[in-house]
């Protein structure tokens, strides 16, 4: 079958040989508005397939797609080499091809809909939660310390020396801007978390003495889908698929996802699940107070990411933007005080 790495290249008798099945017609429409990735429902008539897809393709110039061109190949490659390997809801992968260049990609993945992400800013249950967290557990228990990870070249290392030079190199400058921007919204209390963080990233990057496996990267409410049922949750968005520590993915998950007032109140229980979750997979010489302080120490996760994806985001500055950058480093910051993260560096 010839390789297809556009959408203006995809055909009904190509889709036929990707899919097994005759597609007679296919209909094709954009849906959502990425900035580097374009995404388009396709409707086809088939009797034996599915009767929609969706079609994840790179986009942008050259340059713009040369920027993000790692994130492409650590999508391919989760779905092409990882993700028949963990226990995770996400969606079906009939295809995944990336050019040598990592310029040009396609993903054909199942369609989730009537599936809906959450809301970043509105935030998450208790009770909706508990699927999600099932969902990281899935992730990360299969390749717990998996020596064989560092052999997956598309995964983003976040051990590697250079990535963590350069995540320190923009980190602080980003949350100096950060809190600049956001100085009056935020308040005085978040606006010294914020830059106190950033001033630990050093020591936070070069913690090593922590278990690592796959890890999601940007584990967060609008790269998940909920259905009507509190369990049905399902991960997207695998862009950021990396090799890291896998308390970093809950952290930031419940760091940023739940109203400070829940995850107070249901922490030490949600953590508990995990960490319970770990041990019914087959996880061990991992306690439980170590899982803990591990969760306190990724809550930095929330507002390295948190400032990063605000002050360098492609897209153009809005109400709802501010809104989730907000209530991500609101939440975090209470976090990271509330935990006192800061004092395990």
């Amino acid at each position: 079958m010839t390789a297809v790495l556009e959408i203006e290249d995809v055909s009904a008798g190509w889709l036929s040989g990707a899919l097994g099945c005759e597609v007679t017609a296919f209909e094709r429409q954009r849906v959502g508005t990425g900035q580097t990735g374009a995404s388009y429902r396709l409707q086809l008539q088939t009797e034996d397939g599915p009767s929609s897809l969706i079609a994840k393709v790179a986009h942008g110039s050259l340059e713009a797609r040369g920027r993000v061109k790692g994130g492409y190949a650590a999508e391919v490659g989760f779905y092409s080499q990882l993700a028949d390997t963990v226990d995770v809801r996400m969606p079906r992968c009939w295809y995944a091809q990336i050019s040598p260049d990592h310029l040009h990609c396609l993903l054909l993945l199942e369609d989730l809909a009537p599936r809906r992400p959450g809301v970043q800013a509105e935030g998450c249950s208790v009770a909706r939660s508990r699927e999600a967290i099932r969902n990281l557990a899935g992730l990360h228990a299969p390749h717990w310390n998996d020596a064989a990870l560092h052999q997956c070249g598309f995964l983003i290392n976040t051990f590697e020396p250079g990535r963590v030079d350069f995540l320190i190199g923009i980190t602080r400058p980003a949350a100096a801007q950060f809190v600049e921007r956001y100085r009056e919204q935020l308040g005085e209390e978040d606006c010294a978390t914020v830059l106190a963080a950033a001033q630990c990233i050093d020591r936070w990057l070069r913690a090593a003495d922590r278990p690592f496996s796959v890890i999601h990267g940007d584990y967060r409410l609008d790269n998940l889908l909920f259905g009507d049922s509190d369990g049905d949750v399902y991960a997207l968005d695998w862009q950021t698929a990396a090799l890291g520590p896998p308390l970093r993915d809950l952290a930031y998950f419940l760091g940023t996802c739940l109203s400070v007032e829940d995850r107070r109140a249901a922490e030490r229980e949600l953590v508990t699940l995990y960490h319970d979750e770990l041990l019914a997979r087959g996880i061990r010489d991992y306690d439980f107070a170590q899982c803990f302080d591990d969760y306190r120490l990724g809550q930095l996760q929330a507002t390295m990411i948190t400032t990063i994806g605000c002050i360098y985001a492609t897209g153009e500055r809005s109400a709802d933007s501010d809104a989730m950058f907000l209530a991500m480093a609101k939440r975090s910051c209470a976090a990271i005080r509330d935990l006192d993260t800061l004092a395990l560096l």
